[in-house]
């Protein structure tokens, strides 16, 4: 198979495959060869959650040019949705780090991010079976934990997360579970979750599991809607004294992780994610000026929402990923005006700069080529 890889590989391939390209031609014989795209079949559905937003972990089958993800990390996902064009969405990774080929899972929760034709999460969530077909990215992201049992972290491990944020921890945890970490030798975990209800509460069995039988994890959920107190430092402080100097991985809803920012006042132990992009600084009562799509000759007033926000209002349907700043797939030419980066405020009024208008917000009059 190696020989058969680097030939299929290789530029005489390319050329004799052209224009199309190798992998069109073996993507027609099994959707699961593959010299140079990643593709994945989902192999297995599992229900989490039902109600409004279901929660459903798939399992994935990749092809062999998968190089296989650490815990934390993400992977774009596109699918060729049903009277629509291909629809692409970041989500992170949900099962244990894995290497090349291997199968992973992806624990999805039924958003509403687009209208009911084009939302990919929920197809994902509710309408994916067995045979499913993903088209891929390779894993990215720098919210990993990159301790093993052979270079262990020299403190414990603190892992807080809130709603769906749970997905890239619980890879965390997993790897850390999987590969025989040694909580007595100075390492135990403290998992930390928050989520409004039990009937939204993601690995529920799993979690209830493992604070049973793993002595050396604290497993801590609270439920807000049922009169769970909310994060806190006081709170957090008295169930890790000294957290502050505790490795800690953070990820959910904005107010979470800007809550937890707070109570760690700039320590380099914290690593946080959001789970969505903030929302954009600028008010409508803020916002000045015009925002323009030079391409398609449409405008309006600046609202003060992110330049995404503002060309899906005028009917626009530019190419979006994560809608949260990771995957660049929305990254557009601004030609002139001032954004703020909605993540992190800072400003830049550079003209022919690329911008990911979906963590962009314009100030004042701004115009992108879209």
């Amino acid at each position: 198979m190696g020989v058969l890889s680097a030939v299929l590989q290789s530029r005489a391939a390319a050329a004799l495959a052209s224009p199309h390209g190798v992998d069109r031609f073996l993507e027609q014989v099994n959707p699961l060869w593959a010299a140079h795209e990643v593709r994945g079949r989902v192999v297995d559905v599992r229900r989490e959650t039902t109600g409004v937003h279901p929660v459903s972990t798939l399992t994935v089958q990749p092809t062999s040019t998968w190089r296989g993800h650490r815990a934390g990390q993400h992977v774009q996902v596109g699918v060729d949705l049903p009277g629509a064009r291909r629809a692409t969405r970041c989500f992170s990774v949900s099962s244990a780090a894995s290497g090349p080929g291997e199968r992973f899972t992806l624990t999805v929760r039924a958003h509403d991010d687009g209208d009911e034709r084009t939302s990919l999460s929920r197809h994902l969530a509710t309408a994916a079976t067995p045979g499913t077909l993903l088209h891929l990215s390779q894993a990215g992201g720098e919210f990993t934990m990159h301790a093993t049992p052979a270079t262990p972290t020299p403190h414990p491990v603190l892992l807080i997360s809130g709603g769906s944020g749970i997905t890239p921890v619980m890879s965390m945890l997993r790897t850390l579970l999987r590969d025989g970490y040694d909580g007595r030798a100075g390492r135990p975990v403290t998992f930390l979750h928050y989520a409004r209800s039990a009937t939204e509460q993601i690995y529920a069995e799993e979690l209830a599991a493992i604070a049973r039988f793993d002595n050396h994890v604290d497993v801590r959920v609270v439920h807000t809607g049922a009169g769970g107190q909310r994060f806190g430092p006081a709170a957090l402080a008295r169930l890790v004294p000294g957290f502050r100097d505790t490795d800690t991985w953070a990820c959910g809803p904005t107010g979470l992780v800007q809550a937890v920012q707070a109570a760690y006042d700039g320590s380099e132990r914290l690593r946080v994610e959001h789970f969505k992009a903030p929302a954009s600084p600028l008010g409508a009562e803020e916002a000045q000026g015009e925002t323009s799509f030079a391409r398609s000759g449409l405008g309006a007033a600046n609202t003060g929402e992110t330049l995404l926000a503002q060309a899906e209002a005028l009917g626009l349907r530019p190419q979006t990923g994560c809608r949260m700043g990771i995957c660049f797939s929305c990254t557009t030419r601004k030609t002139s005006g001032t954004v703020r980066d909605v993540v992190t405020g800072e400003e830049s009024a550079r003209p022919d700069e690329d911008v990911r208008i979906c963590v962009s917000a314009p100030v004042g009059s701004c115009t992108v080529d879209l």
